[in-house]
């Protein structure tokens, strides 16, 4: 039988969430139904009920960071038991037969493209998915991944499943790592991120914020070099200096200021989603050098895998504020004044507290 859950919601772009409740789906022989115990605001979550990026499906229960511990398995499953701590983040699905799929890049899917965790269509229901601000979720086991993390960290762990591996997937693929001088640019729930990884990597890490106040926050997160990026002087004393720079900033700004950083060949990719697009970069700061302006979304499952056993091996999680879900609405106004340090996570306790 379809099992009854416990949500909040938005019900429309100007509504605020509220409870809400819904019926997982019948577990399949390849599902795994999961006890959410923590889930991470990402500001995808925002943009999303907010209807900012345009198409969401209402209701709309957000949440793509999600850790939580293995209730029931289905019969096919083989990989989790009853009791194992796991995680889901942005996608629940994909056609699973396409090259990228085949090659374990499910996120660039390219038939159906993935299913989000919420706002995805929802191959098995109909309808629209539902993410984890919510008490249980039902995932394919192919989209689960497994937590190493102690028990004591797991609410900051949460971030890792979509904040994490955001930022990782683009520093393994363009080689963050010794003898690498890598920027990031923006100091908040990506950029901490970016910043914590790409040092673990090995790499000589540049921090860039427009805050003089984050200079050592940035320093504590791992940055060999902190460059508040409205000195131009500063600026310009890292000119044709960077291999890569990861770009987490979401919003709508000037690119020409750090393409004329990288070296030959370097490459600036960006990560974060502006509500508007950037202004059009200069074609000569592109020419020379052979500079690349490039994209990255979340990596696909292996790399999840992957980047969240790295992040156990070296103890690296987010830095995090934990919230009841009854406050969700008073982290997303703090949010859209990046009044966090630096990742909110719900401790769904407070959900499954409700009469």
């Amino acid at each position: 039988m379809p099992s009854p859950a416990k949500a909040y919601a938005a019900q429309s772009a100007t509504a605020p969430l509220a409870p809400f409740s819904f019926a997982r789906r019948d577990l399949l022989p390849d599902d795994v139904s999961i006890d959410i115990l923590y889930c991470g605001v990402c500001h995808s979550d925002l943009h999303t009920v907010r209807g900012e990026w345009g198409g969401t499906l209402y209701p709309s229960v957000p949440g793509h960071e999600i850790v939580g511990r293995v209730t029931a398995v289905g019969g096919d499953v083989t990989r989790f038991a009853v009791g194992d701590l796991v995680g889901v983040g942005c996608m629940v699905d994909s056609c699973g037969h396409c090259p990228s799929c085949h090659a374990g890049e499910e996120q660039f899917c390219e038939t159906t493209g993935f299913v989000g965790t919420y706002n995805g269509a929802d191959k098995v229901l109909g309808g629209h998915t539902f993410g984890g601000y919510s008490d249980h979720i039902v995932v394919k086991d192919v989209f689960v991944a497994r937590i190493r993390h102690d028990e004591k960290d797991l609410a900051a762990v949460a971030p890792l499943l979509c904040a994490g591996i955001t930022t990782y997937s683009p520093l393994r693929h363009w080689e963050a790592g010794p003898g690498k001088k890598v920027g990031v640019v923006g100091i908040g729930g990506l950029g901490h991120m970016g910043i914590k990884l790409a040092a673990a990597m090995g790499a000589h890490v540049v921090a860039f914020t427009t805050s003089p106040d984050k200079i050592e926050d940035a320093k504590k997160l791992g940055a060999h070099e902190v460059v508040v990026s409205r000195d131009a002087e500063a600026m310009a004393a890292h000119a044709n200096s960077f291999d890569f720079i990861l770009n987490t900033v979401a919003v709508a700004h000037d690119l020409n200021a750090f393409l004329v950083l990288l070296r030959r060949d370097g490459t600036m990719t960006l990560v974060g989603a502006p509500e508007h697009p950037h202004p059009s970069p200069d074609i000569f700061n592109l020419l020379l050098n052979r500079r690349a302006i490039a994209g990255s979304p979340i990596g696909g499952m292996v790399e999840t895998q992957e980047m969240l056993d790295f992040c156990a091996e070296r103890g690296i999680t987010a830095d995090i504020e934990m919230i009841r879900i009854q406050d969700i609405e008073t982290a997303y106004a703090r949010m859209t004044k990046s009044d966090v340090k630096y990742r909110f996570v719900i401790d769904m306790a407070s959900l499954k507290a409700e009469g």
